[in-house]
């Protein structure tokens, strides 16, 4: 089990989350994962990192699967300019690799927003720290285990 696994199953462990963490042939992308869960692409919750223009931080919107961040939106709740995240920053501030990006387990703290689309569903499903690995939750469990902070900003 990787190293990102692990750190996933601890924090859905350690908020008192019971679900599974389930192997898929791939979930890079929303449609690979919604395809193998048999759900709908709005389904997924989409980890996206930008990098913050004046912190260097790393600041994730989890978005349903078959939304957009809006960068508008997004530099507005920011509260700075947004740029991309390279893969090396994304691996340093989140300890996953870009592709598996979990909305938990970090190994720094993260701002974190979410996608108010996600509430439209009773099953949600996020990375679990690998390409291939995804997690069953909903949208109350994913604001308390991420922090995130509901907002729009998908266009």
């Amino acid at each position: 089990m990787s190293k990102s696994l692990k750190r996933v199953r601890a924090a859905l462990n350690a908020a008192g989350i019971d679900t599974d963490i389930i192997e898929t042939p791939l979930a890079r992308t929303a449609a690979d994962a919604a395809t193998a869960l048999g759900c709908e692409i709005d389904q997924i919750a989409k980890s996206i990192i930008f990098r913050g223009e004046n912190s260097g931080k790393a600041i994730l919107f989890i978005t349903a699967g078959g939304n957009r961040v809006d960068a508008d939106k997004a530099t507005a709740l920011a509260g700075e300019p947004l740029g991309k995240a390279d893969a090396t920053l994304i691996r340093a501030q989140t300890g996953f690799a870009i592709g598996g990006v979990s909305p938990v387990g970090h190994v720094n703290p993260i701002t974190a927003f979410v996608d108010p689309r996600l509430m439209d569903f009773d099953v949600i499903w996020a990375a679990a720290g690998t390409p291939h690995h995804v997690f069953r939750s909903n949208t109350q469990e994913m604001l308390k285990i991420s922090g995130a902070q509901p907002y729009d900003f998908a266009s």
